[in-house]
């Protein structure tokens, strides 16, 4: 059955690979089709069509278009790019990836299995990235993830592992590596998985890093060094906060954001022989492995913001900029449209949404301990639930309330624990919080069919010299080929 699997995906990628011949020959006239000198490739962990589409809308609600209830657009500055793409992410040996091959397929131009860091399927062979391929050439090199600097996604442009969850092994390379600039979240594992082996912030240093984890020094850093630059405030996964939360929280003024990290780098890398660099929004898919529809719309703008900055930055120098944007997959089966609202949609219904569904995790713990009623739902949940989703549980369908008390129940431990049918219900998260997002988002007109990765395309946006590559319908392995190839850098069959 594996062979035949196999046999179904190289048929498709071949069938890719003769749809991307035929369509790239009809080239946008504002493409430029010089070589870049800088290039910058922005990855939306999670991020479809319909995480961008659902920002875009969520964007043209807040505009309160007139008259009212007639739609209007408001566009990502990534929709905006000239040239448009579409790219299968299917991996080695599955049509859902995880970031790990998708990744791999993104840095790399290869195909893994799931789970693996830039090495082929049998986790022995490491593969080249074109990250690394740039710095060979004589460019500068910067990757910034909203995750940690060792998560999936960044660690596929400079490490080679046979595991993903080989944290400390991955950051190790990143500190012992001859690359720019890192920026976004932190280490997972400083001192390896007991806490028992050199530190990684230790190696960096010893190796011409300057490791920058306040925001004064993050706000010093200067051309010259390597540098990385942690966010002064993550989250317990060594990430960044939610967007959602990050404008909600008090005590977030030593926060910096993506687009922040983004200009950073551009200041760090700029040089007569250009650079590369990666910048990856991480928390998008982990917004929507748990249906969070606000919080993925939220850190997608983000994203944009970041795409801003480097579209600014191409404004005055247009000639020599290229900038891709993809993502590595789709994460949780999002749609515009769900059955209970028909044709409509609702989007201004989740500006009552202020916290994540992991700050709301908080909450709800910090309630259970203490010693809160248990038995349904009482008035102190009920003020919880209207403060931090808009939601009034009182005005609310008698079969959103009964979700919502067996939610409770669940939650609480008042509820028999039925495996297979919490994880369709709950999919591992606190069924309370994941039920009020699946309310909240089907008020909106937002569905879901998954906790996990799905296998649809993904959408590519382009513009830049070399950008008319990007045009097309085609394997997500091209995307790395056509941006080494822009790079005048070759990666090995």
């Amino acid at each position: 059955m594996k062979a035949v699997k196999r046999t179904i995906l190289r048929s498709s990628l071949a069938a890719a690979v003769s749809i991307l011949a035929v369509v790239v020959t009809f080239i946008p006239a504002n493409a430029a089709s010089s070589y870049p000198k800088y290039v910058f490739f922005f990855i939306g962990d999670g991020m479809a069509s319909s995480q961008v589409n659902s920002a875009e809308v969520y964007l043209s609600e807040l505009k309160a278009p007139v008259p009212p209830g007639v739609p209007s657009r408001t566009r990502l500055s990534m929709s905006t790019l000239p040239v448009h793409g579409m790219a299968t992410t299917f991996g080695h040996s599955s049509y859902i990836p995880d970031s790990a091959d998708a990744g791999t397929a993104l840095a790399t131009g290869k195909k893994t299995n799931s789970g693996i860091i830039s090495m082929d399927p049998t986790g022995t062979t490491p593969y080249t990235s074109i990250a690394t391929l740039a710095k060979r050439k004589g460019m500068k090199v910067g990757i910034v993830s909203s995750v940690s600097i060792d998560h999936a996604t960044p660690a596929v442009f400079y490490a080679n592992q046979p595991s993903r969850s080989n944290y400390y092994a991955i950051a190790m390379t990143m500190a012992n590596s001859d690359f720019d600039y890192f920026g976004g979240g932190g280490v997972k594992e400083m001192n390896g998985k007991n806490g028992s082996q050199p530190s990684v912030k230790d190696a960096a240093v010893a190796n011409g890093f300057v490791w920058a984890d306040t925001r004064a020094a993050f706000n010093a850093l200067k051309p010259g060094k390597k540098a990385i630059a942690i966010n002064p405030i993550l989250d317990a996964d060594k990430a960044l906060y939610y967007e959602l939360d990050r404008k909600h929280q008090a005590g977030m003024t030593d926060h910096i954001s993506l687009a922040q990290f983004t200009n950073k780098g551009i200041q760090l890398l700029d040089n007569p022989n250009g650079f590369f660099m990666m910048v990856e929004g991480g928390k998008i898919d982990w917004a929507c492995h748990a249906n969070d529809a606000r919080a993925s719309i939220d850190d997608t703008i983000a994203l944009s913001n970041a795409v801003r900055v480097a579209l600014d930055f191409y404004n005055q120098h247009p000639n020599d900029t290229l900038i891709v944007v993809t993502a590595d997959h789709e994460t949780g089966g999002m749609t515009l449209g769900w059955a209970g609202t028909k044709y409509d949609t609702h989007f201004e219904v989740l500006q009552g949404q202020n916290k994540s569904y992991m700050e709301l995790d908080k909450d709800i713990a910090a309630y259970k301990a203490n010693g809160q009623p248990h038995v349904d739902i009482d008035a102190t949940m009920k003020q919880m639930i209207q403060q931090s989703f808009g939601l009034d549980f009182d005005t609310l369908k008698a079969y959103e309330k009964e979700d919502l008390e067996a939610a409770y129940d669940r939650t609480m431990g008042a509820a028999a624990v039925d495996p297979d049918r919490d994880y369709l219900l709950y999919g591992g998260y606190t069924p309370l919080s994941i039920t009020l997002t699946h309310v909240l988002d089907q008020h909106a007109g937002i569905g879901w069919t998954s906790y996990s990765h799905t296998g649809v395309p993904v959408p590519v946006f382009a513009t830049g010299a070399g950008s008319e590559a990007f045009a097309g319908f085609y394997d997500n392995t091209t995307i790395a080929k056509s941006l080494a190839n822009a790079m005048l850098v070759h990666l090995a069959n």
